[in-house]
C-alpha cells in the first residue's frame, strides 16, 4: 500500500496507538530499560513518517516498527558503551528470570509483553500515583502533558514523578515478568484498581468544566479489554471489564445537550448503549464465582440497572441485596453511601434519611460531596426543605465539576427560592456499583 502524505501519516498515528503498549512491552522486554524503549519507539515512528510514503506500508507494520526500534537501540547502545554496560545488568535479571523471547523478522508477528508491562508499571514498590501515570503513560498512550491534565497538576511535575517511577524501577531492579502463582493474588488488585481508578476519573471527573473526561473513561475500557484478553480466566478481570462496560454504556445520556447534569431516572435509556449493555451482561455470569469478588458485584448491580426500563423497575430489593454482600467483600463507606440510597429507593426517602446521617456522622466521607447531596434529595422528597437548603449548601462547597455545581445551585434554588436558577431533576448519588 502507497499514497499520499496525510493517508500516510493517519495510518502511522493509528498503528501507533493500537500497537504502542505491544511495542513498548516487546522493547523493554529485549532491553529492559523504559526510557530507551520510548526513545526508540519514538525514532521508529520518525522512520516509518519518512520512508511509508515511498514505500508503501508494510503488510505487518506493527512488527516494522518492532524491528526498526530494536535496530536504533543497538545503534544508541554501540554509541554509548556506559549506557549499554548499565542495560546489561538490568537484561541479566530479565534472562535470569525469564528466558527472552524470540526476535520476530520484519514479517512476523509482535510478541504480546504487555502484561509483564502491567505489573511492572504497577508493581507495590511505586506510589500509587505513579502507578497510574506510569499505566496511562506506557499502556494507555496519553502523552506526559495529558497524563498531567488528568492529575491536574504542571507537565514539569508529571514529568518528574514518571521520571521518578522509571528510575525507581531500574534502581530497584523490579523485574519485567508476570508473578508467578503465588505472587498473582496480591499482584492483580493493585493492577485492576489503577485500570478502576482511571475509568472513575473519566467517568465522573473530580473537578475541572466537565463531568466526563471520555479520553480516560476511553484508555480504561481498553486496557479492562487487553487485561481480559490476556487473562480471559481471571474473574475479578471479567468483572472489572463487565463493571466498566455496563457503567459507560450511560455515558451519552448523563449530560443534556447543553452540558447540563442529567440523573439516572431523567436519562433518555434511549441513548444508552445498548450493545455494551448486552456485551457486560454476558460478562457477569463468568465473574460471579463461588466467591465473587467487589467488581464482579458491582457489575452485577450495574448490570440490574441496564436491564431495567426504569428506575421505578429496577429491582431495587436485589440491588440492596448485592449491596449487603458488596458490604461484606469491601466495605467501605462508598458502598455505604450508594446502599443508603437503594434503601430509600427500595423503601422510601424516610428509610433512607438515617442511614444517611448515620454516615455523616461518622465523618469518614466529610470532603465527598455526593453524602450532603444525597442527604439534600431524601429531605427535599420528605418536605424538610429547609434542611434540605443546608445540605445543598454543604455540597455547593465540596462539589469539584462545573456542571455538579450548575445542578445543585439549581436545586438549592427550588427549595430556598434563592433565584439562583432553574429547577432541574432531583440530586442523589447514583446507586450504580461504582
Amino acid at each position: 500500500m502507497s499514497g499520499g502524505e496525510q493517508p500516510t501519516v493517519d495510518t502511522v498515528e493509528r498503528v501507533f496507538r493500537e500497537e504502542r503498549g505491544r511495542l513498548l512491552a516487546s522493547l523493554v522486554r529485549h532491553f529492559g530499560d523504559l526510557d530507551l524503549a520510548e526513545e526508540v519507539a519514538s525514532d521508529a515512528i520518525e522512520a516509518a513518517l519518512l520512508h511509508w510514503p515511498v514505500q508503501g506500508v508494510p503488510t505487518r507494520p506493527a512488527a516494522w516498527l518492532l524491528t526498526t526500534a530494536r535496530r536504533k537501540a543497538v545503534d544508541r547502545l554501540r554509541r554509548d558503551r556506559a549506557y549499554a554496560a548499565r542495560l546489561a545488568v538490568l537484561q541479566a535479571e530479565v534472562v535470569r528470570v525469564e528466558p527472552a523471547a524470540p526476535a520476530p523478522d520484519g514479517d512476523g508477528d509482535l510478541p504480546d509483553d504487555r502484561l509483564r508491562l502491567f505489573f511492572t508499571c504497577c508493581h507495590p514498590a511505586l506510589p500509587a500515583e505513579a502507578q497510574i501515570a506510569l499505566t496511562l503513560r506506557c499502556l494507555a498512550g496519553l502523552s506526559t502533558a495529558e497524563v498531567a491534565r488528568a492529575f491536574l497538576v504542571p507537565v514539569t511535575t508529571m514529568a518528574q514523578r514518571i521520571g521518578r517511577a522509571k528510575k525507581k524501577i531500574r534502581g530497584a531492579r523490579i523485574p519485567f515478568r508476570v508473578p508467578d502463582v503465588a505472587e498473582l493474588p496480591g499482584r492483580l488488585p493493585g493492577v485492576l484498581r489503577v485500570i478502576y481508578l482511571i475509568f472513575t476519573e473519566g467517568y465522573a471527573a473530580s473537578s475541572g468544566p466537565q463531568l466526563v473526561r471520555a479520553d480516560l473513561a476511553d484508555e480504561a475500557i481498553r486496557l479492562a479489554r487487553i487485561l481480559h484478553r490476556l487473562l480471559p480466566r481471571e474473574p475479578e478481570v471479567t468483572g472489572l471489564l463487565a463493571l466498566l462496560l455496563l457503567v459507560d454504556a450511560r455515558r451519552a445520556a448523563r449530560c443534556s445537550a447543553e452540558g447540563d447534569l442529567v440523573l439516572l431516572d431523567e436519562q433518555d435509556r434511549t441513548l444508552w448503549d445498548h450493545d455494551r449493555i448486552a456485551e457486560g451482561r454476558r460478562l457477569v455470569p463468568g465473574a460471579l464465582t463461588s466467591r465473587p469478588g467487589p467488581y464482579a458485584v458491582q457489575a452485577a448491580i450495574a448490570a440490574l440497572h441496564g436491564e431495567a426500563a426504569d428506575v421505578a423497575s429496577t429491582d431495587w430489593p436485589q440491588v440492596v441485596a448485592l449491596y449487603d454482600v458488596l458490604a461484606r467483600v469491601a466495605p467501605s463507606p462508598l458502598v455505604e453511601l450508594n446502599r443508603a440510597v437503594a434503601v430509600a429507593l427500595r423503601d422510601g426517602p424516610a428509610a433512607g434519611l438515617p442511614l444517611l446521617d448515620a454516615l455523616d456522622a461518622d465523618g469518614r466521607l466529610a470532603g465527598y460531596h455526593l453524602l450532603p447531596a444525597a442527604r439534600a434529595d431524601l429531605l427535599r422528597r420528605l418536605g424538610r426543605t429547609g434542611e434540605a437548603a443546608t445540605a445543598y449548601r454543604r455540597a455547593l462547597e465540596l462539589v469539584g465539576t462545573e456542571p455538579e455545581r450548575a445542578f445543585l445551585r439549581r436545586r438549592l434554588a427550588e427549595v430556598a427560592g434563592e433565584g439562583l436558577g432553574d429547577p432541574d431533576p432531583e440530586n442523589a448519588a447514583e446507586p450504580d456499583g461504582r
